[in-house]
């Protein structure tokens, strides 16, 4: 369940984060719903060609410590990014690639059992608009075409769980999904690693997220003295809550230079 904080008013553009120091920061940035505008499917998000340029251009000035930190495997990262091949986090902390020309490495060596997988993949028999991810170690059911189906996904989750897990998992209630994931990695614990890693290491890490699975990820900022922001929502440990993806994407846009605009 997604953690209650107080209350905190949306910034605008005079009160978007301070620069960063390129030379010194690490940037971290979750995709859907924080550099992406979430869509009706995990598949028809749209990557702008502008952010792909300024994702790049800010690549190039941290020295690499620029990393996506998704939910998403890496190769589905590198297919909506391409040309671009970014240091990631993916599949919520089941994956990590350090470096772009550094191959991608598990941070988990289990996969969610078979008898599972295949009774939550028939949830989408009881209607075609719910979508389910197969990521190996998690699985994601989307109900966003269906959001009457929430409370049905949500006990048909819990019912399928009680019948054939067979091993701990972790459940994750986010933006219309339900996610099932081991609970031997999660964003926050990969993050960790991360940053103990050239270029990542002894830099400032700056991270945006938005959903439940980012939480971790917040927990962990004091200890790596760095400092995180949210978006269209209060998640503690925040400093800051982004209106919308579309801010955060001008924000980046400025980091590049002042003289920047971002343009869709």
């Amino acid at each position: 369940m997604q953690t209650p904080v107080a209350s905190i008013a949306p910034i605008d553009e005079t009160q978007w984060p301070p620069p960063c120091d390129l030379a010194t920061a690490a940037l971290l940035l979750d995709v859907d719903g924080t550099l992406l505008d979430i869509a009706a499917t995990p598949a028809s998000v749209v990557v702008p060609h502008a952010l792909r340029v300024c994702l790049g251009e800010l690549h190039r000035r941290t020295g690499g410590a620029l990393a996506l930190v998704s939910g998403r495997p890496i190769d589905d990262l590198d297919r909506l990014f391409a040309p671009l091949r970014l240091p990631a986090i993916g599949g919520h902390g089941a994956q990590m690639r350090i470096a772009a020309d550094r191959p991608t490495q598990p941070q988990s060596g289990e996969a969610i059992g078979e008898s599972l997988r295949h009774r939550l993949a028939a949830m989408e028999a009881i209607d075609p608009r719910i979508i389910v991810e197969d990521k190996g170690a998690s699985l994601a059911v989307h109900y966003r075409l269906a959001p009457h189906r929430e409370q049905l996904v949500k006990e048909q989750v819990a019912a399928i769980l009680d019948l054939t897990a067979s091993q701990p998992l972790r459940v994750m209630y986010g933006k219309a999904v339900v996610d099932v994931m081991l609970p031997t990695f999660s964003k926050g614990s990969a993050v960790s690693e991360l940053m103990k890693a050239p270029p990542f290491a002894h830099r400032c890490p700056v991270f945006v997220g938005d959903d439940t699975t980012d939480e971790s990820v917040f927990a962990v900022l004091p200890a790596l003295g760095g400092r995180g922001y949210s978006v269209e929502r209060a998640i503690a440990g925040a400093s800051g809550v982004f209106a919308s993806p579309h801010d955060v994407r001008c924000w980046l846009a400025q980091l590049c230079g002042p003289e920047r605009k971002y343009r869709q």
